[in-house]
Parts: structure tokens; sequence; C-alpha cells
């Protein structure tokens, strides 16, 4: 089992003020997929970011904040946008993969997730095992939910890969952004940004200044909290370049790929 996220920002424009879909990258990483899956029949969880669909109204409302109960209403229409704004970018997706010939089905965090203070405490993950166990391909996404305490929160794609390999014990993580993995500062506006081919430690970060933006899913450090969470359990990430060519369809091929592994130990 594979378990295959997909950033925001290879399928979105994601500082874009407008909702756009790459749709030259989405069909290129579709094509992918499919030529790795009749390749090597292999089972396969996609996660998805949120990109410019899902940050901005997120944003705006400020979703996972404290707020006074005179706020509730506007907050829920927060709540509605931005659920309304991820379920048009996974739409996309899906039509894209469906237009290939991946047989994937929409599974919304939002339908069957519910968190405490941001972090995911219940959903039942009976129907992704139904859907693997018939030959689906379930996506889910970066999404909003009910929070016990703070009543709405995001709850990122990074955490649900988390949450999905805690209870799937998938074989391999795969993180595909827009750079070649974890360096100690932006790469695309700092030379001298120095690449880490592994990642085994939360003290690594000392140096660390991030690689993106930071948005409301946490960046690149969100990322890497994530998987090293995952690394406790024995559960191997590594996070890739999604925007090189070829490189999801080598990856899930178990072929050598530029990336950051995400472990504990030597």
């Amino acid at each position: 089992m594979f378990i295959l996220k997909i950033g925001g920002s290879i399928l979105t424009n994601k500082d874009s003020k407008e909702s756009e879909v790459d749709t030259e990258s989405l069909k290129r990483i579709a094509l992918e997929i499919k030529s790795s899956l009749d390749n090597s029949p292999k089972e396969l969880i996609i996660v998805h970011g949120a990109g410019s669909f899902g940050h901005p109204p997120a944003k705006k409302y400020k979703i996972g904040e404290k707020f006074d109960e005179s706020e509730y209403p506007q907050k829920r229409i927060g709540f509605c946008e931005t659920q309304n704004a991820v379920k048009k970018l996974n739409m996309y997706i899906c039509e894209a993969f469906i237009d290939v010939g991946l047989p994937v089905v929409a599974i919304p965090a939002s339908s069957f997730m519910t968190a405490t203070n941001k972090r995911i405490t219940s959903g039942n993950l009976d129907a992704f095992k139904r859907y693997l166990d018939k030959g689906f391909i379930p996506v889910i996404y970066g999404d909003v939910v009910l929070d016990d305490e703070l009543e709405i929160c995001v709850i990122s794609g990074d955490q649900l890969i988390q949450y999905l390999a805690m209870n799937l014990n998938p074989d391999k993580v795969i993180l595909g952004t827009d750079v070649d993995g974890v360096y100690n500062k932006n790469p695309k506006t700092h030379d001298d940004a120095i690449f880490f081919e592994k990642f085994t430690s939360l003290k690594d970060l000392d140096t660390f200044e991030g690689t993106t933006n930071v948005d409301v899913t946490g960046g690149m450090v969100g990322k890497i909290k994530e998987l090293l969470y995952l690394a406790d359990l024995g559960i191997e990430s590594k996070i890739i370049n999604a925007e090189v060519e070829n490189n999801i369809y080598k990856v899930l091929e178990n072929e050598e790929v530029k990336g950051t592994v995400i472990s504990r130990g030597n």
C-alpha cells in the first residue's frame, strides 16, 4: 500500500487570488500514476492539498482560532465556504484521474472525521479499507472539520497522512511538493540553501528557515513533524519534487528519485 500526497502548490497557483487549477501538471501526474499502476498493481490512497482553493477562505475567516459566540454565524459561513472550495478542487482532480482510467472515489474528511484542538480524534476508516479491497483509489484532501474544543478547524493533508498511516500501516508514504525535498531555507530564493538527504530529528530544525510560505496548515515544518511521528512507528516517508516529470512514476516503482527521506536512526 502506498499513500501519495500531492501538494496544493503542484495542483494550483497557491498564491493566486483566484482559484486556478494547473491542468497541465494535473494531467501529467494522473498519467504517471496510471502508468505505475498498469506496470505493477498496488493499493493506493491519494491525499491532496487545498492550494489556492481552500487557503484563502480559511485564512479570511480565521478557521481554527477561538471566537466569541456572537461570531458563530459568520464562522459557520466561513466553514461552508472553505468546505465548498476544497470540494471543487477535489472534483477537478477526480475528473482528471477518471479521464485517464483511474478508479478514484472521493472521501471528504469533513464527512466522517472530527478533531480536538486541531488534532484528528475520530474517523472510522472502514470505508477506505472496503474501497481498497474492491480495487478503488480513495482520495481525501485538506478540509475543515468539527472540533470539540474550537468548534471548527482546518485539518491539513499532512495530518491526514499521519492519521491514515497510523491506522492503515502503508509500505511507503510519499509527499510530492514543489521542491526536491527538505532544505534549511527556501532554495528558490537562497542559492546557499542546504539540502537534507535524510531527516531524522527535530533537532535538525535548529537552523531551519523553511522552504515554502507558512500557511494555515503549517508549511514544510508541519510536514516534517507529522512524518517524524510516523518514523517513530517505523513508517518511512519521502518528500520529492512532483514538478519534475516522471518523479511520481519512479517513486511509485521504487526507482531512485532525489528527495528527503524522513526516518529515525542512522
